[in-house]
Parts: structure tokens; sequence; C-alpha cells
């Protein structure tokens, strides 16, 4: 019996007055409830994985070079950008360090965002998708603030080298590095009679990512498919966690 009350201590407590007898007992959904300590390596093995496979497309590939994995339709295509996920722009320079700087604001909510969640034991799928997009918004953060410092340039005909006397960019100046490409439809275009883009060649899925972004896509787009799931377990939680059967039993023992 101590055994099991002690393994229940990591629970949601309900009271459940049976046989005259008040008994520590799960919650009937039996959910688990998410620590601190596996947000953190979720959150470590996104990073780490995509940083690995960046570092290596960097030091390894020419820029523009790109290498079929499966076909034509899984391609390395190395490419740099200096604005927000999947290669989209933002304002130049100026634009660059606002996006630096809101990813940096990002992060750093992120951390108190993460934390309060997982007080408050808000559903496990919903905090490991936040855990995915928080990773995912630190992968590229790293990016924009260090690799400018830490890498050479990477151009057509040369490979960048870590770690060179001095880097391309200043600091919160770094590019981010997009290596995954998905060209699944190619080869195709569009129909002359399609405003504007009539005529034109039609690539699906045209843009080039990395990790980070698909970590981060991955999270909001789970969000958003089962946000009634997640939020009808969270308010849940609210409900009255004491629960007593009408039992009449005429024993004076308790076990408490």
């Amino acid at each position: 019996m101590k055994s099991r009350l002690k393994d229940a201590e990591n629970y949601p407590i309900i009271n459940l007055r049976l046989l005259n007898y008040t008994i520590p007992f799960k919650l009937l959904s039996l959910r688990p409830i998410m620590k601190a300590r596996q947000v953190t390596f979720i959150i470590l093995l996104v990073v780490l994985a995509d940083q690995a496979l960046k570092f290596y497309i960097k030091t390894h590939f020419f820029l523009d070079d790109s290498h079929k994995i499966m076909g034509n339709w899984f391609q390395l295509y190395f490419v740099e950008n200096e604005g927000m996920a999947y290669g989209w722009k933002f304002g130049g320079q100026a634009g660059k360090m606002v996006l630096t700087l809101f990813r940096l604001g990002a992060v750093i909510f992120g951390v108190w965002y993460l934390r309060s969640i997982i007080e408050k034991k808000y559903n496990r799928g919903f905090i490991v998708c936040a855990a995915l997009i928080f990773a995912g918004a630190l992968g590229n953060l790293l990016d924009s603030m260090f690799y400018g410092l830490i890498f050479e340039a990477s151009d057509r005909g040369h490979i960048a080298a870590l770690f060179p006397k001095h880097g391309y960019a200043g600091f919160l100046h770094g590019k981010v590095v997009d290596m995954l490409y998905f060209p699944i439809i190619h080869d195709a275009h569009f129909p002359k009679w399609v405003p504007v883009w009539g005529g034109e060649e039609f690539v699906f899925f045209r843009p080039i990512f990395n990790l980070a972004d698909a970590s981060i896509s991955t999270g909001v787009i789970t969000i958003l498919v089962f946000q009634k799931r997640f939020l009808k377990h969270h308010l849940g939680n609210e409900i009255n966690d004491t629960v007593e059967t009408g039992a009449v039993v005429n024993d004076d023992v308790q076990v408490q």
C-alpha cells in the first residue's frame, strides 16, 4: 500500500470514499504529468539535431550545392537566408536585426511559458508541441546570433571553414542555414490562363527549410488540429478534485 501511495504522488489526487476508506486515487483519465526534464530532453534533441545538420552542410557544401537523397523529390540543397522560416525575407539588414531580436524575445518568453504550463499540468500533447516550437525558435536564433562569428562566408566556389580568424558578419547578423528540399512535383507549368503565374514553372514543395523550421511547423499545426482536445484536458484539471460515493458501510477504520 505504501509503495502505491508513493507512486500516486506524481499524479493529481482525488479522495474516493469507498467502503468508508479514504484512498488517494489517480484521476480517472490516468493522464501522466509532463515533467520539466522530459521537456528539456525534447528541446535538446531537436536543437542538437538541427545544429549538427547545419554544421555539416555549412562545412561540406558549396552555396547552392545540392545532393539527391531519394530521387529528385528529396534533396539536401544548401542555401542561406537572412529572414524568416522557409527563406522568407524581411526588410534587409534592419529587418534582420529586428527579426533576430524578436526571436530572442520569443525564446525568453518561451522559457517562462513552458515553465508555467508544466506547473499548471497542461495536456501532455500541448506541452510537447510548445517545446517543439520553442526548440525551433532557439535553433534558428543560434544561427542568427553566432554563425556570422564562427563561420567563413559560403559561396559557389568556396566551402566555409569553422572558427576562422574573422567571421563573415557581426553578432546578431548571422544567416540561417537551410537545406531540406522536397520538390515532389516538378517539371510542371501553370496553365496559361492562370493570372500572374500563367505559363511559369510550377514546383511543389518549393521552399527550402531546416529542422528548426520543421519543428516549429509541426508544433503549430498539431496545436491547431488538436486544440479542442488540448483545451478539454486542461479545463478538466480545473474541476473539483474531490469525488465521494454515497456508500454507507459500518466500518470505522480509515486509511489516510
